[in-house]
């Protein structure tokens, strides 16, 4: 008997797999960094080919490592989400490089569908607002570029996917043209309702429904990888857009229980039952995962820019020397100064959703130092998490007891504390923080049959933080947040 689970986790950063026991203890990983791309101030792209070599490569490490294929029951993808590659159908070749999730390009089409009237139709069939976030403007932008592009497309000759499409099409050398229901509802092409593609949403984008793929639970039969790969034929049988997994990861299955990553972006998704949630304070309605005889739809609130403010704090403005170091500057200081970095590098995301706001820091005085800017950034994170909870309640969401937490920025002590004084709520992290990965793992077992239900994997032991700044304190930090955020918002305005 096999006696691993292989997860590919695909992320904006970089390609990781982790060999997963059948008790869910991680055994093996291996992880190579992703090159980003940014021809043009707003534009991000990857190199599929690029990624494909990368998830191969890390593939066959971990598999080496638990003694080969025969040792390997089942595959679980789960991947940035929207990131759009197009490839030709006869030689897998991508047309354009990726392009991904925090890309711009698209603004102005988005905005000229929304001025149009578009955004009540596009939300209450998709859930989805017009942002360029989503992978329906950029498959269009692609197609345009070159009319022999949206020929091809309407033939049938071309693809689309976002990233695990794409890997399950290489993996089984083209047998596979599929995507599960939680990346293809990012797309802004699928009416969440019915759980299927919409021609209207296709026609409103331009986008040829010959390019779609199939799309299936999550814990479907995917497709067997091809024997050149690694050995011998390993089924695909579990796979999830990240922060879906993430939300499976941390067994958030009961409505009302939620979660949020803290990665380059920083994403909340709570789970909503299985009835259709509507957002009326710029949430994204979703669909959080399907599995077996289970169904859930989420609500979600995106940061587009967490741990990707200390990037550019440490490569940007070399302020620190990694992550770690902007816990002890922010400790030393008494307060914040005053200083409020705004982190809007590619936009803000929920609530507001402008995608031409940039980054702001106000605040300034004679009496500031660069450690203000770096706690600022750090404080970031926790007032836009705090602006997400607020629109959750004013949706209706029902109370959150525990704020369940990964990604790398739980790492940072100082800033969990912080985030549990803004948020009023306790944040409680997991010791195990590949709860991404261990999502698609959990559902690729349950696929395959070694699991019967979702239930009883965890994330192990867990540290937590309570709330301890006081009701006065909270509200006066958080107003000057919120006269950062209108700074930020104004300088979009022109005459």
């Amino acid at each position: 008997m096999s006696t691993h689970i292989l997860a590919i986790d695909q992320g904006t950063t970089s390609t990781r797999a982790i060999a997963f026991d059948l008790y869910f203890n991680p055994v093996a990983v291996a992880q190579i960094e992703l090159k980003q791309h940014y021809p043009q101030p707003g534009w991000v792209e990857h190199d599929a080919e690029e990624i494909w070599v990368a998830t191969l490569n890390v593939c066959r490490d971990v598999i080496a490592k638990v003694g080969g294929a025969t040792n390997v029951a089942a595959i679980g993808i789960t991947n940035q989400r929207e990131t759009t590659v197009i490839w030709d159908r006869k030689t897998g070749a991508p047309v354009h490089k990726a392009i991904v999730w925090q890309d711009r390009r698209t603004s102005e089409l988005c905005a000229g569908l929304r001025e149009a009237g578009h955004e009540a139709r596009v939300q209450k069939t998709t859930g989805l607002l017009l942002d360029p976030y989503f992978s329906a403007t950029k498959i269009a932008w692609i197609l345009d570029q070159d009319a022999s592009l949206r020929t091809r497309a309407e033939k049938g000759e071309l693809a689309f996917g976002t990233i695990d499409a794409f890997l399950v099409w290489r993996l089984t050398n083209g047998a596979s043209h599929i995507s599960d229901v939680t990346n293809a509802a990012r797309t802004l092409l699928f009416d969440i309702a019915e759980r299927d593609w919409s021609d209207e949403m296709c026609a409103l984008f331009n986008v040829p429904r010959a390019l779609l793929p199939k799309t299936a639970a999550c814990d479907a039969h995917f497709g067997d990888t091809d024997t050149q790969h690694f050995g011998r034929p390993i089924p695909i049988h579990g796979m999830a857009g990240d922060q879906q997994a993430a939300l499976v990861g941390h067994g958030c299955l009961k409505p009302g229980m939620a979660k949020v990553t803290y990665g380059t972006g920083a994403f909340l998704v709570m789970n909503m039952g299985d009835a259709p949630p509507h957002s009326r304070n710029r949430l994204l309605a979703t669909v959080g995962y399907q599995a077996k005889q289970d169904f859930a739809y989420a609500l979600e609130g995106s940061i587009f820019s967490a741990g990707a403010t200390m990037q550019w704090l440490r490569d940007g403005l070399k302020l620190i020397k990694n992550s770690a170091e902007s816990e002890a500057i922010a400790a030393a200081l008494a307060d914040n100064g005053g200083v409020y970095l705004v982190p809007a590098f590619a936009g803000l995301g929920a609530p507001q959703w402008n995608a031409e706001a940039r980054g702001t820091i106000i605040g300034l005085t004679r009496d500031s130092r660069l450690d203000h800017i770096v706690r600022a950034g750090l404080e970031a994170v926790a007032y836009q998490t705090a602006d997400l909870l607020e629109a959750l309640r004013a949706d209706g969401a029902p109370p959150i007891k525990s704020l369940l937490v990964d990604g790398g920025l739980t790492a940072n002590n100082w800033a969990m504390q912080f985030l549990a004084d803004i948020c009023d709520v306790e944040v409680a992290r997991p010791k195990f923080q590949e709860v991404t990965a261990l999502g698609a793992a959990k559902l690729a077992a349950l696929g395959a049959g070694l699991i019967g239900s979702l239930d009883g994997a965890g994330a192990g032991d867990t540290v937590r933080w309570a709330p301890r700044m006081d009701r006065s304190a909270r509200e006066e930090t958080k107003i000057g947040w919120r006269k950062a955020v209108a700074a930020a918002l104004a300088a979009t305005k022109t005459e």
